[in-house]
């Protein structure tokens, strides 16, 4: 284990967070991207940093539509006339 970097170590907490920080254990031993991603979150919340601004843009930016030349053209029509 040591030659892949895990340590072993003790932590105190509630009884009922038992099984939750197990998990978040096991998960960042992956060492893959889903750790890297669950690292930083909780890093993050953790720091008690205000969240940054531009966050919504940011994921905006992320989106697969960015490069696509969308049309989007609204009917002009009235509509229908209707006796009330």
């Amino acid at each position: 284990m040591r030659k892949l970097g895990i340590a072993r170590f003790e932590v105190l907490g509630l009884e009922s967070d038992r099984d939750l920080i197990r998990s978040l254990a096991k998960r960042l031993t992956r060492n893959d991207l889903e750790a890297a991603q669950i690292r930083h979150e909780v890093s993050r919340k953790i720091a008690d940093e205000p969240s940054k601004k531009g966050g919504i843009l940011a994921a905006l930016r992320r989106s697969p539509l960015v490069r696509i030349d969308l049309e989007i053209n609204r009917s002009k029509e009235t509509g229908r006339k209707v006796d009330l």
